[in-house]
């Protein structure tokens, strides 16, 4: 919906709070939300939510909570948590969602940049982590809390329970508190504050009005034939903003069935109960999907090992053309049945896409072998290409159009441009008010005639679809002028199973290095097939065994560069494997676990500067953040080895000599 439509029908239902209205008078019986609780799944009816969002309305009412005020949310998904940010609203409020696993300093920063007097917390962690917020933030006045367990001594705190009755008292004796509010409300107000996720410096409240979010919903809804009743799986953090759009905006707007799974644990096996009909994944949890995938394929027999690798080739190349409606042979649609009997089906059972109609990843850039698997399997799965100042959608793959070198063509009402410097940019509906108490940082990302600076480079086909190459401020040239596109290397390798992540340095140098972090999981039951001994993710990572396997792997991804004339001369000539893990705790990652790589550069510089050296090993001592909050160091001698380019590059520039 774009601002200033003055037909009455739209106006009566311009916010959340008016949506929820009209769907509980249309449809009070219909379910709008489940719940996994000690293994058994509660619903939620339209009816029971507008009723339960009410009380808690009026009780934040009762408590002082005024039109512009700001409430925190902090936890996993649950129902309570985004009837929450309904009640705020309703009152004229702002939800500011933080991501639960925020240690004290992060949230202390939101709590204090958003100026919020309230805050509710999901269990007694998120509650121990705002009271210690208190003592250094006053303004924070009134904490609430959903699950009491652990929380009988505790003073000061209110429960959501203890909310609603003071807010059916205030009710009795004014009817119409919540409804008059809800009655104020306009598209044109502001509707959550979303954090970004921080990857250069100190995050910032990006502020959403109703109209982008309710345009966003629709025009994502639109595009790809959303309809009343499509289930979809909440496992993503509510302060993302791709959550907000489609656990929060899209449920009101076309009537989704949110189901929250019963713990973050779990959420596989809920997933496989529920059978979403809408799913999404960032990139990596399809390539963790994939990890597991390959570890249980490697412990199986042999006759059921070769058998998936036949039908997995053959869905590679059939797959991808069925789900497309591009022809196929015969011959080819009958072994891909018998696959499907065999090996796709009970995969995607496995995997609970068994009745996935569309599927997107997008937060980061996905490698094309990872996204290809999905589709292979005969997954509807799409890139999406958005930010939290887009509200989400940009650009989407059109079915029958999906290309995995693409993130599709822009939805509609959205306009994109390619600025000379290669920088992409767009303006649409959906794009955001401005970042709170921000006014540069909003002057430098929004013109004033609405156009957004992404940051990425890119470029648009002679198809019309986007191509975004890296980070507008990450893609440089090695010093032969040879293109690099770190996020395009790091993506290869992350396809393997055995590579959790990578980081790539090249711009300015002769060649490319890179640190890789390997998958705990996949190299240690790689590991203990083959009875190699370890103790620690420090040990395992600085086995001659492990750093064997990491070579073949980047000397694979090697093959793929050299077969590109752009990219042959970036083949990676030495790596390491880091000693421990990246972690957002460390600030090494974004709380979405996206690479902080200017960081990560400067905290291990003494590493760096070690690839490009003639050192065969460096030692590293780093400070760490364990998780219990306790900190400590990690040191330990690095490996580091050399690669040769595979034969079809240009010049390769020679390695200096080893000592």
């Amino acid at each position: 919906m774009t601002t200033g439509t003055a037909d009455t029908a739209t106006d009566a239902r311009d916010t959340f709070p008016k949506l929820l209205a009209e769907r509980a008078r249309t449809g009070p019986d219909r379910p709008a939300y489940r719940e996994k609780e000690y293994g058994i799944w509660q619903s939620h009816s339209w009816g029971h939510v507008a009723a339960e969002i009410r009380l808690f309305a009026a009780g934040l009412a009762d408590l002082g909570f005024r039109r512009g005020d700001r409430l925190i949310v902090v936890g996993d998904n649950r129902p309570l948590l985004y009837w929450s940010m309904c009640a705020a609203q309703s009152l004229g409020g702002v939800p500011v969602p933080v991501y639960q696993d925020s240690v004290a300093e992060e949230l202390a920063y939101v709590v204090e940049h958003a100026g919020a007097r309230f805050a509710l917390a999901e269990n007694q962690e998120q509650v121990d982590k705002l009271l210690e917020i208190q003592k250094k933030v006053p303004t924070l006045e009134v904490v609430i809390y959903q699950d009491p367990r652990g929380l009988r001594h505790y003073g000061g705190l209110l429960s959501v329970a203890e909310v609603q009755q003071r807010g059916a008292r205030r009710l009795e004796t004014a009817p119409d508190l919540v409804s008059s509010e809800v009655a104020r409300g306009r598209g044109s107000d502001d509707a959550i504050m979303l954090y970004t996720s921080g990857t250069t410096g100190r995050p910032k409240g990006a502020v959403l009005s109703y109209d982008n979010l309710i345009w966003a919903a629709r025009a994502g809804a639109d595009f790809d034939g959303l309809k009343e009743g499509d289930e979809l799986l909440s496992y993503l953090p509510m302060a993302w903003v791709g959550d907000h759009i489609f656990s929060y905006a899209q449920c009101y707007v076309v009537g989704l069935v949110v189901n929250c799974p019963e713990s973050a644990a779990t959420v596989m096996t809920d997933l496989r109960e529920i059978g979403p009909t809408y799913y999404f994944a960032p990139p990596r949890v399809l390539e963790n999907l994939i990890t597991q995938v390959t570890i249980r394929m490697e412990d199986a027999g042999f006759i059921k090992r070769r058998l998936f690798q036949y039908f997995m080739a053959l869905a590679r190349r059939v797959g991808p053309a069925l789900l497309d409606g591009r022809p196929v042979s015969p011959i080819d649609r009958l072994l891909y049945a018998l696959g499907n009997l065999a090996i796709y089906g009970p995969l995607k059972n496995t995997l609970g896409m068994s009745r996935v109609r569309v599927a997107y990843t997008a937060g980061e850039a996905v490698g094309p072998e990872i996204f290809n698997f999905y589709r292979a399997l005969g997954v509807n799965m799409k890139q999406l290409y958005g930010q939290t100042e887009a509200s989400v959608f940009v650009t989407i793959h059109p079915n029958g159009e999906v290309f995995p070198d693409t993130v599709g063509k822009p939805v509609a009402d959205v306009e994109l441009r390619i600025a000379e410097s290669g920088e992409v940019l767009y303006r649409s509906p959906g794009v955001f008010k401005e970042y709170f108490k921000n006014p540069q940082a909003t002057g430098d990302t929004k013109t004033e005639d609405g156009w957004v600076h992404t940051g990425d480079a890119g470029y648009l086909d002679e198809r019309g679809h986007l191509r975004i190459i890296d980070r507008a401020k990450d893609v440089g040239k090695l010093n032969d002028g040879t293109l690099f596109a770190p996020k395009f290397i790091e993506n290869k390798l992350k396809f393997f199973p055995h590579i959790n992540e990578a980081v790539a340095f090249g711009h300015g140098r002769d060649f490319v290095a890179v640190f890789v972090n390997i998958d705990m999981i996949a190299v240690g039951d790689w590991a203990e097939r083959r009875n190699i001994a370890y103790a620690s993710y420090q040990e395992l990572a600085a086995r001659k065994e492990v750093y064997d396997l990491v070579q073949g792997e980047i000397e694979r991804v090697n093959r793929d560069l050299a077969a590109d004339p752009r990219m042959a001369g970036a083949q990676i000539r030495r790596f390491l494997i880091l000693h421990k893990a990246l972690d957002a705790d460390d600030g090494e990652l974004t709380r979405t676990n996206k690479v902080r790589r200017g960081f990560i550069g400067e905290r291990y510089r003494q590493l760096v500067d070690a690839l490009y050296g003639t050192a065969r090993s460096a030692h590293v001592k780093v400070d760490v953040t364990f998780e219990d909050g306790r900190k400590g160091a990690i040191e330990g001698d690095v490996e580091i080895r050399d690669l040769a380019p595979h034969p079809g590059a240009g010049a390769a520039v020679p390695l200096r000599k080893a000592s």
